[in-house]
């Protein structure tokens, strides 16, 4: 995979919240080691406690070593070597446990040497609700005469709850990571969608320039010949032919604009542009473009210079003036202002057409998004004009909004002060 500084982003992102993940199931591990240690202490001091005070009632000396032997993770064998009752066993067993706050559910069984059997005690239970019983899980042993044994049923469980908060932390941190790599999945995903979209509209649109280009040759040749110029029906269908293929190019031209700008090939070569002087000239394009009567009225309170792209500047606010004659029906009026204030100047172009539904407004420079319009049911064009004009601002770091009013749609684009010259 070729290494780009996407690719490098989402990898060192991955291995921090890798590393993160890591280093907390490192610290759950011993949290859970320091829980087990800590419990494991407090049960043994616990019994060691108990043995004491058996040999205290018995008025004996405590001479046996090592009385506490951990069979299983929660189950111990107490060597007494002496002889005690159940009663005081149990009594001694909760006392000794409150004492060091253990709080666990534990059931015992002490070795009758009559039956040679382990005989079962009592189940207690810390919150007082006694769990099922398990006699059969004491087992005697054969090198011990007094003893007793101590199972903790709840042990694991009681390691979990302790550490509740790690394992919360833990899974959030694995799903985070999910949702990363997923999140990452889409986004290579969509990438790679873009190319091949991008691949395909600049391979298409190549391929119909070519035949385009053929027609257009070939139509002006033949509206230039006098048998053509003769025949007036035949003059119709070549100058009809002839705008639908300039039409054709436009938008053909559109796409390749858009594509470029998307796949960021495009460089800006700004100069000092006379905002007067391009906007003269549209005015002018545009009367030849439309045959109707045209309003184009320029409200500028003095001349202004903008470091712009002036191909892509022209562009840009042709496509925003065509629009607003385009989707007014009848005697389309355009009001190009220039307002100033303190870090911008703002640049208005207003129409006197139907304007944008609301619901439409958010979206109409969103790419080949398209608006449906009152007075047609079909809707026109490719969706793509806009997006070129939001693309092409960007670039130049320039903001720009839409506005319905009622007399109305208004495009608005804030130019700063820097990118001005008077």
């Amino acid at each position: 995979m070729k290494l780009t500084k996407f690719n490098v982003v989402i990898l060192i992102g991955f291995l921090a919240i890798l590393g993160v993940v890591i280093m907390q199931v490192f610290l759950l591990n011993q949290a859970y080691s320091f829980e087990k240690k800590e419990v494991e202490s407090k049960i043994h001091y616990a019994l060691l406690d108990v043995v004491e005070r058996i040999y205290v009632d018995n008025n004996t000396e405590l001479i046996v070593n090592n009385q506490i032997k951990k069979v299983a993770h929660n189950y111990y064998v107490v060597n007494v070597n002496d002889v005690f009752e159940n009663n005081i066993l149990e009594f001694y067993l909760k006392k000794e446990f409150n004492k060091v706050n253990l709080g666990l559910d534990f059931e015992y069984a002490i070795y009758d040497c009559g039956s040679n059997n382990m005989v079962y005690g009592n189940y207690i239970a810390a919150n007082g609700q006694a769990n099922k019983k398990c006699e059969d899980c004491f087992t005697g042993n054969q090198d011990l005469t007094y003893y007793f044994a101590v199972r903790f049923p709840t042990l694991n469980q009681n390691y979990f709850n302790s550490l509740k908060q790690y394992w919360l932390y833990t899974l959030v941190l694995f799903f985070v990571l999910i949702i990363y790599v997923y999140s990452v999945l889409l986004m290579l995903k969509q990438k790679r969608y873009t190319v091949l979209q991008n691949d395909f509209i600049n391979n298409m649109t190549h391929e119909f320039k070519t035949p385009l280009a053929s027609i257009l040759i070939a139509s002006n040749y033949a509206n230039s010949q006098q048998e053509i110029k003769d025949s007036p029906k035949l003059s119709k269908y070549i100058a009809i032919i002839i705008a639908q293929s300039q039409k054709l190019n436009e938008h053909i031209e559109q796409i390749l604009s858009l594509a470029k700008t998307d796949s960021h090939n495009i460089e800006l070569n700004k100069t000092k542009v006379d905002l007067n002087n391009i906007f003269r000239l549209i005015k002018e394009n545009i009367s030849l473009k439309y045959p109707k009567e045209i309003s184009c009225l320029l409200l500028f309170p003095k001349n202004y210079y903008v470091m712009a792209d002036e191909f892509h500047f022209y562009n840009i606010l042709y496509n925003i003036v065509d629009n607003a004659i385009k989707y007014t029906p009848e005697n389309p009026e355009v009001t190009i202002m220039v307002n100033e204030n303190q870090k911008y100047i703002d640049l208005s172009i207003t129409d006197n057409g139907a304007g944008v539904p609301e619901k439409d407004l958010p979206f109409i420079f969103d790419k080949f998004y398209r608006v449906e319009r009152k007075d047609s049911k079909e809707i026109e064009g490719f969706g793509i004009g806009l997006a070129y004009v939001k693309k092409i601002c960007e670039l130049h770091n320039w903001k720009i909004k839409a506005d319905s009013t009622l007399s109305g749609l208004t495009i608005l684009i804030q130019i700063p002060k820097t990118d001005i010259y008077e």
